[in-house]
């Protein structure tokens, strides 16, 4: 991989990692360790971030990558985002597996039921709030 390539990708880390922070998330790049790496930014909740910033978009790979780095990083869920081409940060593309996505919808689904179980005016009051923030 050539310097500016690897600048390239340095960049979009960055720029997904203060997209994020400007949302309310603690987001950090994070060293690569080869074999055992870990992903490009953590902070995500429960997952790792693998950013792709390349003009050659291969999802398996993708997929792949982010899934194998999330285990790395003991986290359950993987992650890419894949630089839109003259897109802003947000308007790039997150990419899972369908099975990760279920897994992770079935979290969420099974959070909502505990903590409406459990706490019903916290439960609307999240309910609203994230539904207004769209």
């Amino acid at each position: 991989m050539s310097n500016a390539n690897k600048a390239k990708g340095t960049r979009y880390e960055s720029e997904i990692r203060d997209f994020l922070n400007a949302r309310g998330f603690d987001v950090k790049r994070v060293v690569q360790m080869g074999r055992a790496d870990q992903g490009d930014l953590h902070g995500y909740p429960l997952h790792i971030i693998e950013a792709k910033s390349v003009k050659s978009i291969d999802l398996p790979a993708f997929v792949r990558q982010a899934d194998r780095e999330a285990t790395n990083a003991a986290q359950p869920f993987g992650v890419c985002f894949v630089k839109k081409v003259r897109g802003s940060t947000g308007e790039g593309y997150a990419v899972r597996s369908i099975a990760t996505d279920i897994r992770l919808i079935r979290r969420l689904r099974d959070m909502e039921v505990a903590l409406r179980g459990e706490n019903f005016e916290l439960y609307e009051a999240l309910d609203r709030q994230h539904r207004e923030a769209a």
